[in-house]
């Protein structure tokens, strides 16, 4: 059952965050969502200790009756809890990603296997295993692309409309000029509809790749997936180096598997989009600076 408070389930800032990303509608899946967390928790054998924070849903740590941690992700927008379970199930028996153990699409649910300790590898910093995450990469895309997952050009697309509706009024807008995103756009519509195509991750930032402990290593959650080019995936790894004054050559050949001038190619045109987030976080330094040399 679930133990957390109803306001530890939906706090103000997340119910903002799920408002800003999906409407005046959110609200009331917002006032609804202790009622459906009740109810999945009794059909699933589980209790709350924790909610996590995110743009799309809620993601809540919860323990079966072994004590055993499983993540019972919510969203109001069935068409992404549909899409990220179906990729899930695509990737069943990967190691190198979190399993699905269960799901009620119906209401945008998703039960995960809990990993441990759990730790990204944003909060690693530079201490990124390379061998892993390129197991990782080839792992994920050596699977069929089947299922009803949108195109790269449509996620693309979606991105970059994203990123240009935040960047007005933002502390990104007056080191980040919007025609700089259209160019990215541009070049990313390019090579979205050229190249290799695989059953893409779509969102594979280190945020998104949590450390499962010694045995099984990097491991990928939250896919927001594709159908494209895989060396789209590999651009939040390549410009890693950047932050400690390399070159994005240096990311690149960490990653020998992909089409290295693809991968360079991509982080020339997402390199808007890769700047924005720690622009709008915190101003300008040296790495939103290298990586917006990019664009030039």
């Amino acid at each position: 059952m679930a133990e957390l408070r109803d306001n530890a389930l939906m706090d103000t800032a997340a119910r903002g965050r799920l408002v800003n990303r999906f409407g005046p509608a959110a609200q009331a899946w917002c006032d609804a969502l202790p009622t459906l967390v009740d109810r999945l928790c009794r059909q699933w054998g589980l209790t709350v200790s924790e909610a996590r924070p995110g743009n799309t849903g809620r993601t809540l740590l919860c323990r079966d009756g072994e004590g055993t941690l499983k993540v019972l992700k919510l969203c109001p927008d069935r068409a992404i809890a549909t899409a990220e379970a179906t990729a899930l199930g695509s990737w069943t028996g990967l190691s190198r990603v979190v399993q699905i153990l269960d799901a009620d699409l119906d209401h945008g649910a998703v039960l995960l296997e809990g990993l441990e300790p759990g730790d990204t590898f944003t909060e690693r910093g530079a201490d990124v295993p390379w061998d892993q995450i390129g197991e990782l990469l080839a792992d994920i895309h050596g699977v069929p692309a089947a299922g009803p997952f949108p195109t790269q050009l449509e996620r693309v697309r979606f991105m970059f409309g994203l990123a240009e509706q935040r960047l007005a009024g933002s502390p990104a807008e007056p080191h980040l000029p919007l025609e700089s995103l259209r160019t990215g756009l541009a070049r990313a519509e390019k090579l979205a509809a050229s190249g290799p195509i695989a059953l893409v991750h779509g969102d594979l930032h280190p945020g998104n790749v949590l450390d499962a402990g010694p045995e099984r290593g990097a491991v990928a959650i939250d896919p927001r997936p594709c159908v494209g080019d895989p060396a789209f995936d590999a651009v939040d790894w390549a410009v890693l180096p950047m932050a400690d004054g390399a070159a994005v050559e240096d990311g690149i050949a960490e990653l020998p598997h992909l089409d290295g001038d693809r991968v360079r190619a991509w982080c020339v045109a997402l390199a808007p989009l890769v700047a924005m987030g720690p622009l709008r976080r915190g101003g300008p330094t040296p790495f939103t600076d290298a990586v917006l040399r990019l664009v030039r």
